[in-house]
């Protein structure tokens, strides 16, 4: 890293192999990878800087202001460090993508650094919608897909979102007392955020993490629509291991405790999820419904 970047960036040294979904695979069109890992290049650096515990808010802030300035193309002579995003913008240029994507992920990550909680679950997917959505809204344009798959990509996105909150809820809290549970369902159950800093769920924490878990079934019933929507066969392959990888962490966050453990995918598991994934495609994509762990099927 040089000197110029240090000013902006700050990199947490995760990489795209920690991800819950495959970015940039083999599955995708070899001319669309790069443009992928520029993106994905970007999200990670403005994600690392909004994660930062050593920052203040208000340097997150100014940092992240600064990387749209680098995307926007309004960023002064003296910007430094902006590497990333001017290298996106020459990527979005390149392929007539618009900056949207990218600016409603700074967004996301500037309310990150000064919104610690979420009042109710609207709250939450408000922030997803501008957190995660645009991920996969950037990748239906890059492979020329229809706007209308919107929905469901979103869906998509949002779900896996949820997980990650879910999977990292104790780690959020104690490095940047950050938490993405609802607040009125915990209210409801009479307990509070001080509840994940315990060895175990509680019964009122576990209740609150099963409401999570049944509207993450409901965005994926959405969300098995997208595979069988999609013009490109490489990107239903990839959409569909995706939804195939949520189906199985949200399984095992319905039988495993977060609080007691990180919750992730073996690679056997996961490998799995990918085959399933890829005969699914083969054999039609039709969507189905998901089921809640009692047997009453989710529906929006």
């Amino acid at each position: 890293m040089n000197a110029g970047t240090a000013e902006i960036e700050t990199p947490s040294g995760k990489g795209a192999g920690q991800e819950n979904f495959p970015v940039g695979s083999f599955l995708l069109p070899a001319r669309l990878r790069p443009h992928v890992a520029c993106f994905y290049a970007f999200a990670r650096a403005i994600d690392d800087i909004a994660d930062n515990a050593n920052l203040e808010p208000g340097d997150k802030v100014r940092r992240l202001e600064a990387m749209r300035r680098g995307l926007t193309g309004t960023a002064t002579a003296g910007d430094a460090g902006l590497e990333k995003a001017l290298a996106i913008r020459e990527s979005l240029d390149a392929t007539g993508i618009t900056t949207q994507h990218c600016e409603d992920l700074i967004s996301a990550f500037k309310q990150d650094a000064v919104k610690l909680r979420y009042a109710n679950w609207a709250e939450l997917i408000d922030y997803c919608n501008r957190s995660a959505a645009p991920v996969g809204r950037y990748l239906l344009d890059l492979h020329g897909e229809n706007t209308g798959d919107y929905p469901w990509s979103d869906a998509l996105c949002n779900a896996l979102q949820v997980i990650n909150h879910l999977q990292d809820c104790t780690q959020d809290l104690a490095d940047l007392d950050r938490v993405y549970l609802p607040q009125d369902w915990l209210s409801e159950e009479g307990t509070t955020t001080n509840a994940l800093r315990d060895t175990a769920s509680s019964p009122g924490l576990r209740r609150v993490l099963d409401r999570c878990l049944d509207g993450t079934r409901e965005l994926l019933n959405d969300a098995r629509k997208l595979p069988g929507t999609l013009g490109s066969r490489r990107l239903a392959l990839e959409s569909a291991i995706i939804v195939r990888i949520a189906e199985r962490l949200t399984g095992e966050l319905s039988h495993r405790d977060p609080v007691a453990e990180r919750v992730e995918l073996t690679k056997p598991q996961a490998l799995r999820c990918a085959a399933a994934g890829m005969l699914w495609v083969l054999m039609g994509a039709r969507p189905t419904t998901l089921s809640s762990p009692g047997g009453g099927v989710m529906r929006k």
